[in-house]
């Protein structure tokens, strides 16, 4: 009888820890890598995108509204192909898109190799120079859409523009 009992206990609790590591892979399958997944479960709070710009170029306001628009296109272009679970979630959320500000290239190149360590889209953009600015100068860094928790890991000392 104790025998029957122990074996019953030990396969009952097997069927349900199998059980429960099924569904738990199967959950974790939606996601297509494993760093989509982690963020999803690491993170409780809003998506958002944030947008980095220069201001040590002196960008007039509707250059800097065009050069937000290609980094915002552009980062959302790769999230379709890169994340397509936290690009549907953003836009759930309410599609936050938050300006943040630096004066220094230095700094926006080391922001976009923080957040692509960290497996966030980024979108880094170069003028052509056809108007204000030097061509080929980094003028906009896109980062997200990811969880803000996330993308304040790399963003979050910035300044808002």
């Amino acid at each position: 009888m104790e025998f029957n009992v122990t074996f019953i206990t030990g396969l009952g609790c097997g069927i349900c820890i199998g059980l429960s590591l099924f569904a738990l892979k199967k959950y974790l399958g939606m996601f297509s890598d494993t760093s989509k997944a982690i963020k999803k479960f690491a993170s409780n709070s809003e998506y958002k995108l944030v947008l980095v710009v220069r201001t040590d170029l002196n960008m007039g306001k509707g250059k800097i509204a065009a050069q937000c628009g290609h980094a915002a296109v552009g980062a959302y272009e790769k999230a379709l192909k890169r994340d397509p679970d936290g690009l549907k979630l953003w836009r759930l959320t309410g599609q936050a898109k938050i300006a943040l500000k630096t004066d220094s290239v230095d700094e926006i190149k080391q922001i976009a190799d923080n957040a692509k360590k960290m497996g966030l889209v980024t979108s880094l953009i170069r003028d052509a120079g056809r108007t204000q600015i030097a061509p080929n100068s980094i003028t906009v860094l896109g980062v997200g859409p990811a969880p803000k928790d996330v993308i304040d890991k790399v963003t979050g000392h910035l300044k808002l523009l």
